[in-house]
């Protein structure tokens, strides 16, 4: 697959053994089963990566040994996120050099209140494109706690034309998205949806065409794409239907240890384990969570039996 870039690029979760320990083999595993959940391309080290819970040494032993298993069967897309800029670009540069197609990034930001201004958000992205030379999917979301502007992002994408995607998971969305291709124009290659796909048909309808899921139902949820794409709205919004209550409990009760829960149900990886202070999922959550998912037969939930 070659630019632009659409479909369902999910994020992979890591996997830890009980002890908190990576299990190299459970990642690799989980590189296996997205391939063949279908996937158009694959995100690593991001939030739903518990890439905040990751040292730089396992961050690059991530990232090596998932593009290393995935041996260019889909792109594989690195999260490189950074405060520094200088960190940002060194990630970017090892991730270009270990073979990634594209990054993914936040806007600069640490904690609450150290946020860098429109000019120096330009300047980061730049010297972190001038280090690696590939696209990035720059995350709009609330965790950074940054406003980004739809003038703002056009902005961006002009000066920083390797600034070409924009994965967009703010309340009211699809406005946002209409907005953002409307004024972007051909400067925006790639709007995409997120947030476990919450509120996939409205952005789809408003011009997604992409979005970045869990790695629980990526299966279940590209014929939805698919289908809209190909104009019948009709098939892609009942297909949505299926899927959507499982899509609500991901998001509203689970988050990111939904798809580890379906992958350890399905023999896909042997633990569950998030690290602390992240919590394990309430045994009643969980059992909620797998009946939904017996339901539908994700193929999460039988690759490894």
């Amino acid at each position: 697959m070659t630019e632009p870039y659409k479909g369902i690029l999910p994020i992979a979760p890591t996997i830890f053994h009980d002890n908190g320990d990576l299990d190299i083999e459970g990642n690799r595993r989980v590189m296996d089963l997205m391939v063949d959940q279908g996937v158009d391309g694959i995100c690593i080290l991001a939030n739903f990566s518990e890439q905040f819970l990751l040292t730089d040494e396992e961050r690059d032993q991530v990232m090596r040994l998932s593009i290393e298993q995935v041996a260019g069967r889909v792109p594989v897309i690195v999260t490189t996120s950074h405060f520094s800029t200088r960190i940002a670009a060194q990630r970017a540069k090892a991730a270009a050099d270990a073979g990634a197609k594209m990054l993914m990034m936040m806007p600069p930001y640490h904690g609450a209140l150290l946020k860098a201004d429109e000019q120096g958000m330009v300047e980061h992205f730049k010297h972190v494109t001038d280090a690696c030379g590939l696209p990035v999917i720059l995350q709009d979301a609330p965790l950074s706690g940054v406003t980004m502007t739809v003038p703002f992002m056009v902005r961006l994408a002009k000066e920083v034309p390797l600034v070409r995607y924009f994965k967009i998971e703010v309340p009211g969305t699809a406005n946002k998205l209409r907005a953002l291709i409307e004024a972007g124009g051909e400067a925006v290659v790639g709007p995409f949806d997120g947030e476990e796909a919450i509120t996939l048909m409205a952005d789809l309808d408003a011009g997604a065409t992409g979005t970045m899921t869990s790695a629980m139902i990526p299966d279940l949820i590209k014929p939805i794409l698919t289908a809209h794409a190909s104009g019948d709205r009709k098939t892609a919004a009942a297909l949505y239907r299926d899927v959507l209550p499982i899509i609500n409990y991901e998001n509203r009760q689970c988050g990111l240890r939904s798809a580890k829960a379906v992958m350890k149900e399905g023999g896909v990886i042997r633990s569950e384990a998030v690290r602390h202070p992240l919590t394990p999922l309430h045994p009643k959550t969980r059992e909620g969570l797998i009946e939904l998912a017996r339901e539908l037969d994700p193929l999460a939930l039988r690759w490894g039996k």
